[in-house]
């Protein structure tokens, strides 16, 4: 198969071959580059790429072409080759371009000329486009395949294991596909999912450990002792593994499911800094992990932490596989988990039409059907958004009078501008119900009067919880579950002479960073802020020790 293309159009035939000769310098061994002089031009090139079945991984194109603006063959480009990664080419005097190409194209992003040198102002910004590119296009499949039903809730934990950890897999529903039914009774009616691999190998119903290390992920830790163990991978997490490990800290990070945490599962982050088209969750939180571990974090992926205890000063940290980790100190950046509801039929059809937060790997499971999204904060929002991409009609289900009590102003302004999505205020569920493995409606209550509409699936962002179970008993929380820290903590729980640190909860050289503190704005940014300054806490606590 021929390698993908990167596509470069520019009128000028000077930055036309440096834009060339820059890209051939470091891409040619995986890529090839093929440039045109005009926008017809480029769009008549893409047109035979897209006859011959190749793929284009990146676009780049000036804005000030006489013929067709950059903007405008972008626009053209978009429905033949609608993955491809896009970058503007533009002046100083061309940033309203570059907006108005953010707006209409979903540009990724443009680049002031001149830019050398290429190492320092080109190279870093198309590693990062081919990453994402690489990371999000469906190449010819040869790899894993899981087969189970559409119905079958450990079926869907695999799938949803997989796609946030970002393993390309191919699902088959045995009731649709015969080859697959197939399979499924040469291997004796194994207990489903099943997973084939590309090497003839299979799992049957595996646990998410078992699958997470057959799939090459770290799920044990290179050693027994280290001077900095964070418990969670969120983005306080990451930071803090990140921040840890490039001051020269061995650093371990444990995380139970997928790097990202609860803001790796949403569809899109459109207030983060530095990110003007917004990004992926998942992106976020894999670009994340790879720069962690580059400065030298080690990151254990499925690895429960059920308990942790302290000896004089040596931090143990236990995992549900019996093995223990010890430190010298702890950051617990658990974060929170998502609040079940106790509504009739909720437990019937959980994984079976009823999930408990984006699920985006369900998302084309009810193509053209409707669904239903309940809450009325952000991340029900960016659900409701990436269901409407595929659901006939999307209802988002809000308790309070608004959505403007909790959601923020983008993103109530793009729901009221998507045609396919209804909201209904001061609305409580009361119950779903179906026929047999099937959720067929769900009954809602406005003021007091009952109504059943018809429903495939139910997305709950209802809320979460602290995930402080670990260490209860062991440090001071609020009455919610929420970890207490720095001056929060009463006076007589504490044991030293010092203040805690900011950070720190009652144990000393324990710290807490994110969601799962007392008192914490809630947001992606201010995760990130916490889990790296909670670093330097952690410095200042060694010096004392």
């Amino acid at each position: 198969m021929a390698k993908p293309a990167i596509i470069t159009v520019d009128d000028d035939p000077q930055v036309l071959d440096a834009v060339q000769r820059d890209l051939r310098a470091r891409y040619a061994a995986d890529y090839r580059i093929v440039a045109a002089p005009s926008g017809p031009q480029a769009l008549e090139a893409l047109r035979s790429l897209k006859q011959r079945g190749d793929e284009v991984a990146l676009i780049v194109a000036d804005q000030r072409m006489p013929e067709m603006t950059g903007t405008e063959f972008l626009l053209a480009a978009a429905p033949v080759y609608p993955s491809a990664r896009t970058v503007l080419l533009t002046a100083y005097a061309d940033t309203d371009a570059a907006i108005q190409a953010i707006n209409e194209v979903g540009l990724d992003h443009y680049l002031l000329k001149p830019w050398s040198p290429p190492e320092d102002r080109l190279y870093p910004v198309v590693d990062d486009l081919l990453a994402d590119w690489q990371a999000n296009t469906e190449a010819p499949f040869d790899g894993i395949r899981v087969l189970g039903t559409t119905w079958s809730p450990a079926t869907h934990d695999a799938k949803d294991f997989l796609a946030r950890n970002q393993i390309p897999y191919r699902f088959l529903d045995i009731e649709r596909d015969a080859d697959a039914a197939a399979v499924i009774a040469a291997a004796g009616d194994a207990p489903l999912p099943l997973v084939l691999f590309a090497d003839g190998t299979s799992l049957s119903s595996p646990d998410r450990r078992t699958l997470a290390a057959r799939v090459g992920l770290h799920t044990e830790a290179a050693a027994s002792f280290y001077d900095l163990i964070v418990v969670g991978a969120g983005p306080a997490g990451l930071a803090s593994g990140l921040y840890g490990a490039s001051e020269g800290l061995r650093t371990v990070v444990i995380e139970r499911d997928a790097t990202g945490g609860q803001a790796g599962t949403s569809s899109r982050i459109e207030n983060y800094l530095g990110f003007p088209k917004g990004i992926a969750g998942s992106d976020l939180a894999r670009r994340a992990a790879i720069q962690a571990q580059r400065l030298g974090a080690e990151i254990i992926t499925a690895g429960e932490v059920v308990a942790v205890r302290v000896e004089d000063q040596v931090k143990f940290v236990a995992l549900g596989d019996g093995t223990e980790l010890s430190g010298r100190a702890v950051v617990l950046a658990t974060g929170m988990t998502t609040r079940t509801l106790d509504v009739p039929g909720y437990a019937d059809y959980l994984g079976a039409g009823v999930y408990y937060g984006a699920a985006v790997t369900e998302a084309t499971t009810y193509r053209d059907q409707p669904v239903f999204v309940i809450g009325g904060a952000n991340s029900a929002g960016q659900g409701a958004m990436m269901l409407s991409r595929f659901c006939s009609q999307v209802t988002l289900v809000v308790r309070g009078p608004s959505l403007e009590e909790k959601m923020s102003t983008y993103l109530i302004e793009q729901i009221r501008h998507t045609p396919n999505i209804e909201v209904l205020v001061d609305t409580k569920v009361a119950g779903v119900t179906g026929a047999g493995k099937r959720m067929e409606k769900i009954l809602l209550d406005r003021s007091g009067i009952s109504a059943g509409r018809p429903a495939a699936a139910v997305f709950i962002f209802v809320g979460a919880v602290p995930h402080t179970d670990m260490v209860k008993g062991l440090i001071e929380l609020n009455p919610q579950g929420f970890i207490l820290t720095g001056p929060d903590i009463p006076g007589e729980l504490w044991s030293l002479e010092r203040d805690p640190f900011l950070m720190e909860t009652s144990v000393p050289g324990i710290f807490a960073a994110g969601d799962v503190r007392h008192g914490v704005v809630r947001r992606v940014a201010s995760a990130v802020g916490q889990g790296s300054v909670c670093v330097s806490f952690v410095h200042q606590y060694l010096a004392t020790v």
